[in-house]
C-alpha cells in the first residue's frame, strides 16, 4: 500500500515553475537596468562635451577686445595727428604713412573681429538673421576652411599695406627690397596655401 505525500514533502511543478519564472524576470530586470545606466551615462558624457564648445567663448571675448584695442589705438593715433596733416595738407611721405599706418591698424582690428564671428559662428551656434545677429553672407562660416580663408586674406591685406607703410619710410633702397621679396614671398605661400590647402 503506497503511503500518501506527506504535507510538505515535495513541490508541486506550479511552484517550481514559479520559482523559476520569478529568477528569470529578477535577472532581466538586472540585465535590463545595467543596460540603461550605460546609454544614460554616455548620454552625460556626450552633453557634457557638447557644452564643452562654450570654451571658445573665451577666446571669441579676447578677439573682439584686442579688436576694439585695434580700433581705438588708430582713433587715438588719428585724433593726435590730424593736426599735423590739416597743417601740412601735401602728400608727403610722412603723410601717407600716416594714412598707411590707419589702414593697417583697422585692417588688423577687422581681421581680429573676422576671426571672432568665425569661432562663435562655428562652435558656439549658428550666426545667422534668424539667431537676431545679422552679418553679410561672406561672414558666415560652414567650417573651418571657410575661416581660415578670411583671415588669410585679410593677413595679406596687413601684410601688403605694412611693406607700403615701410617702403614710404624706408631710405635705404637694399633693404626696401629685401623686404619687399620676403612679403612676396610670404604672400605667394599663403595663396598657394589657399588654393591648394583644401
Amino acid at each position: 500500500m503506497v503511503d500518501p505525500p506527506r504535507e510538505g514533502g515535495s513541490v508541486s511543478p506550479e511552484d517550481s515553475t514559479g520559482h523559476g519564472s520569478s529568477r528569470l524576470e529578477a535577472a532581466s530586470a538586472e540585465a535590463f537596468g545595467a543596460g540603461e545606466a550605460r546609454p544614460q551615462l554616455e548620454r552625460r558624457f556626450e552633453r557634457a562635451l557638447s557644452l564643452s564648445r562654450l570654451v571658445v567663448v573665451v577666446p571669441v571675448i579676447v578677439l573682439l577686445l584686442a579688436a576694439i584695442s585695434s580700433f581705438a589705438y588708430g582713433t587715438d593715433v588719428f585724433v593726435r595727428s590730424v593736426t599735423r596733416v590739416v597743417e601740412d595738407p601735401n602728400l608727403t611721405s610722412h603723410n601717407l604713412a600716416f594714412l598707411l599706418l590707419l589702414t593697417d591698424l583697422f585692417l588688423v582690428g577687422a581681421t581680429l573681429m573676422i576671426a571672432a564671428f568665425g569661432f562663435y559662428d562655428l562652435f558656439v551656434t549658428g550666426v545667422d538673421a534668424s539667431s537676431g545677429l545679422r552679418l553679410p553672407g561672406w561672414l558666415r562660416m560652414r567650417d573651418l576652411n571657410d575661416l581660415k580663408a578670411r583671415v588669410i586674406s585679410m593677413i595679406i591685406l596687413v601684410a601688403a599695406v605694412s611693406f607700403a607703410d615701410a617702403a614710404v619710410e624706408s631710405a635705404d633702397g637694399l633693404n626696401t627690397l629685401y623686404l619687399g621679396a620676403a612679403v612676396a614671398l610670404v604672400i605667394a605661400a599663403l595663396t598657394a596655401f589657399l588654393r591648394f590647402g583644401r
